[in-house]
């Protein structure tokens, strides 16, 4: 892996699942934080957990996405810093299964608004980048926007990772004169706290292991470290000529259901 030290990052949804992973391992490679989510004391507990491995510069925001005041005051920070923001990882996501005829206004909006407040926070991020010659930026989008599973209906979900995953490819081929690469990961089912808003946060593991190990051809679901060493090498030089890609890691699940 090439040396990513002396860099920084920004990770938006950087205080658990995917993105606290990415933040552990950035932070081991010597990578500066910018970790930006809602809760503010999972905030500082990874700011505790990454300085415990790591003596790393580490900022944390806490910004709730779907505060549209509170999203155009963190993208006003952005605006004013002046040190260069090497990559940019947005992994903050929301996932309960829904079937189309219960959607409302609401529900769909959970998934809506926070595309919109991922948008303009990489925009803000890719001005910066511009300003300074150029960056990495990953996103999580998901194998839902690509397979459908009638056992977790996800229509809006669905839709908006699909949203990411065209955003992805768009901005490569727009931001690529800026020397800018644009990639994002496409998951299966991931043991990540993300499914606890709908399954018993003590028993989110046992429970997808035990329902969805068989669903992945390669045999088992996968870890946020799986993830995380993924978004590591798309930020990283080793992969300066990949832009525009939706990596498949998924264990196995788009090649050929198992």
């Amino acid at each position: 892996m090439s040396n990513l030290s002396k860099k920084r990052a920004l990770i938006v949804g950087g205080s658990s699942g995917m993105g606290k992973a990415t933040a552990l391992r950035l932070a081991k490679r010597g990578v500066d934080l910018i970790l930006v989510a809602r809760d503010a004391e999972k905030l500082r507990a990874t700011k505790q957990d990454v300085c415990n491995i790591s003596d790393v510069d580490v900022k944390t925001a806490s910004v709730d996405l779907y505060d549209e005041a509170a999203v155009d005051a963190f993208i006003a920070r952005i605006n004013d810093d002046r040190e260069p923001i090497d990559y940019l990882v947005n992994a903050a996501g929301y996932f309960a299964p829904t079937p189309f005829f219960e959607h409302g206004k609401d529900t769909y909006d959970q998934y809506n608004d926070l595309n919109k407040s991922l948008f303009f926070i990489t925009q803000a991020v890719a001005q910066n980048m511009r300003a300074h010659g150029g960056g990495s930026i990953v996103s999580i989008g998901s194998m839902w926007a690509k397979q459908a599973i009638k056992a977790t209906p996800s229509s809006a979900y669905s839709m908006a990772k699909a949203g990411i995953h065209s955003l992805t490819q768009t901005l490569a081929l727009e931001l690529a004169d800026f020397n800018i690469r644009v990639n994002a990961i496409s998951p299966a089912v991931v043991v990540t706290p993300i499914f606890g808003s709908f399954i018993d946060k003590d028993k989110i593991e046992e429970t997808l292991t035990e329902n969805f190990d068989s669903f992945h051809p390669i045999g088992r679901v996968g870890r946020v470290e799986d993830i995380a060493a993924a978004i590591e090498f798309l930020l990283s030089d080793n992969a300066s000529w990949i832009t525009g890609t939706i990596m498949d890691v998924d264990g196995g699940v788009m090649a050929g259901r198992n």
